[in-house]
């Protein structure tokens, strides 16, 4: 039975290793037409422009926290301030260094769930790890913005901004700038069309340049990380 929603269709279906009707798994499937999704005993999926993606909600890896292996891959900083218990920090520029980390934990059979800040980063990670050969691992469904809202437990130090609110300070503060230095040096209004260029490109392809440059500094990189 398909669910259709404002948010990407989902399905419920047996996971592979918990099995059962009543798996805390889901398939995501991009938003948009209908799509048949495979599953045991149902029908093969139809041709998609992007494969479907595992999610698990929050209260259901709640329930199953100590069974579950979580890998945030959020940047130390965003990670020392608040993260899931039990939780291994596996930041989304170094994810390739820790991909035999990844394997062994897959290899030996535990269930594990990627989770980030909303989803966008996780989904990278998910991308990076099929990449390098590994299952298409389940992603915490609206990330750690969902877990907190769901009230699931949570282990805070030091709280630090998160990636995309110094993403949009730096975005925002530069194109100010350059828009008051060109009163003075009108060529500077290019430089704001640059960032301009620079966030749409950021959109479209879903990455982000300047949030990876981000995480080299400082202040996401504490040195208890």
């Amino acid at each position: 039975m398909v669910r259709r929603t404002g948010a990407p269709s989902a399905v419920r279906r047996p996971h592979a290793r918990l099995g059962g009707g009543n798996s805390p798994y889901i398939l995501c499937v991009p938003a948009g037409e209908p799509h048949l999704l495979d599953a045991p005993g149902g029908v093969p999926v139809s041709d998609t422009t992007a494969a479907p993606t595992v999610c698990v909600d929050p209260k259901a890896l709640h329930d199953r926290l100590d069974d579950v292996e979580v890998i945030d891959v959020r940047s130390p900083g965003e990670f020392e301030s608040v993260h899931v218990p039990t939780s291994k920090n596996l930041p989304l520029d170094e994810l390739e260094d820790h991909v035999d980390q990844v394997r062994a934990a897959v290899d030996e059979g535990r269930e594990v769930v990627l989770v980030c800040r909303s989803g966008n980063r996780a989904h990278q990670a998910q991308d990076k790890l099929v990449e390098a050969g590994l299952p298409r691992l389940p992603i915490l469904e609206g990330g750690m913005l969902a877990w907190q809202a769901d009230d699931g437990p949570v282990v805070q130090d030091v709280i630090r901004w998160d990636l995309e609110r110094q993403v949009r300070l730096v975005a925002g503060g530069i194109v100010l700038l350059s828009i008051l230095v060109s009163i003075f040096f009108p060529p500077a209004r290019y430089v704001a069309g640059f960032v301009g260029a620079g966030l749409v490109f950021a959109a479209v392809t879903n990455t982000c340049a300047m949030g990876m440059l981000l995480t080299k500094l400082p202040y996401n990189r504490p040195k208890s990380a």
